[in-house]
């Protein structure tokens, strides 16, 4: 296999397994993220012959680009970017949400997303590759507290209609992964490390594993060149639609 795969945020859950299972099917993979112990084990384990750790926050477009600069030369020619790297911040309505929270949100599922993206465009023409945005169900189906964070995935899933549409003629495949409930560092994040909380979000919820996510990125990447996945949902079977909220009147 002679093709690499950068994974945004692959310090954790989706990240970290998409990165184990395309290197274990031989794919050289680029993996970033802000917290360079677990990335660095990541190699260790992996071997510094299938995996770069390229440390900076998506956030950070100087610390980005400094990184995507210095990778080896092995690792340059970027076949798949997958943008992971975000987060749910706050469960609180609108009206009573941290504005950094939101910011922070942003910056992060959408600026970050998009600068990176950008950035490797280039190279992903030049080697007809393919670029997975991870989206969200909070980005199509709306629900109380969902606010910011089901915005920023509604734009993921629109760039990445747009992106194609502008990528037409390049062969570069553009795909929008959108799952539901996976049991990740997710809800700990979400809550601000509150872990009964996330705990009791997926107790007896038998939700989807990151590693189910992985292997249909996996799959999602290795389809031949001239198909095209345009948007794909994933949902545990315990996971369905809410009904509407409908607000009564009491006097």
């Amino acid at each position: 296999m002679d093709k690499t795969i950068l994974v945004t945020g692959a310090t954790s859950g989706l990240g970290e397994a998409t990165a184990r299972r395309f290197a274990a099917a031989g794919w050289r993979v680029v993996v970033t993220g802000r917290r360079a112990d677990r990335l660095e084990r990541l190699v260790t384990e992996l071997g510094a012959d299938r995996l770069h750790a390229a440390i900076f926050d998506i956030r950070d477009d100087a610390a980005m680009e400094s990184a995507l600069n210095a990778l080896p030369e092995p690792f340059r020619g970027i076949d798949a970017l997958v943008n992971n790297a975000g987060l749910a911040l706050g469960t609180r309505p609108a009206v009573e949400a941290d504005l950094d929270d939101w910011r922070t949100m942003i910056a992060t599922n959408i600026t970050g997303l998009v600068t990176i993206t950008h950035r490797l465009l280039p190279v992903l023409i030049e080697r007809r590759g393919i670029v997975i945005n991870i989206g969200s169900v909070a980005g199509r189906y709306p629900y109380a507290g969902g606010n910011v964070y089901g915005g920023t995935k509604a734009f993921v899933t629109q760039f990445s209609l747009g992106l194609r549409s502008d990528l037409h003629g390049t062969g570069v495949r553009v795909t929008s992964i959108e799952p539901g409930m996976v049991e990740t560092e997710f809800t700990l994040v979400r809550t601000h490390g509150d872990q009964g909380a996330s705990d009791a979000v997926y107790r007896g919820a038998n939700p989807m594993t990151a590693e189910d996510i992985a292997d249909t990125l996996h799959w999602v990447a290795n389809l031949p060149p001239h198909l095209n996945v345009n948007r794909l949902e994933l949902m545990p079977v315990s996971q369905s639609f809410a009904g509407f909220q409908i607000h009564r009147q009491t006097t």
